[in-house]
């Protein structure tokens, strides 16, 4: 549920196509991109894009949202398919928020992802996923008791959930979450690239 093949997969495009000096261009990657994957589209972008269809249509963001974000992001050992998570899909439950007019917008003005109001994070797939593994659904509502988390929601159709903030008692949070034997803790941030360049680790 964090796109992380699709990122290797993007990674390995933009890696061939810069060690061969560049015979393809941005627009033919993301072209091509759509037919391998739905989300590598989306790796192409400078880290900021609005995607529909399967992922694979992308309008980049420019400028990007700002980089440094502090994110935390908890996965738990247990699997969880996508096909029974779409299965289990219930379609009155899906939000009726226009993604055009209202999502978007209130992301871009927001200063900062850390500002949305809450209303606005929105993944129709968890609800199904909750029913599939109610566990992850526990596990949502104790993250959101961390004080120092602004918004905490499922990644994809699981079974990773991310953090946005920071813990303000690091401490107590790693001894009731990281560890956790069947829990793990990442701390990361959002980054984007620069135009040209790949995306690189902060420092």
């Amino acid at each position: 549920g964090l796109g992380g093949g699709s990122a290797n997969a993007a990674t390995a495009m933009w890696a061939a196509n810069t060690l061969m000096g560049n015979p393809a261009t941005l627009e033919q990657m993301i072209e091509w991109s759509g037919e391998l994957g739905s989300d590598i589209t989306f790796f192409l972008s400078r880290g900021t894009a609005f995607c529909t269809g399967r992922g694979e249509i992308m309008t980049p963001i420019e400028p990007p949202l700002p980089t440094g974000t502090k994110l935390c992001i908890v996965k738990p050992d247990i699997g969880l398919s996508t096909p029974s998570v779409f299965k289990a899909l219930d379609y009155d439950e899906l939000s009726d928020l226009n993604a055009d007019e209202v999502l978007l917008p209130a992301f871009l003005n927001a200063n900062g992802v850390e500002n949305v109001p809450s209303e606005y994070y929105i993944n129709d797939l968890e609800p199904p996923a909750f029913r599939c593994v109610p566990e992850l659904g526990e596990l949502k509502k104790s993250l959101q008791k961390v004080t120092g988390f602004k918004h905490v929601m499922m990644s994809g159709s699981g079974t990773s959930i991310f953090c946005i903030g920071e813990p303000e008692d690091k401490e107590a949070f790693m001894k009731e979450f990281g560890e956790t034997e069947d829990l793990q803790v990442f701390f990361s941030e959002f980054i984007g690239r620069e135009e040209g360049e790949w995306f690189r680790r902060p420092e």
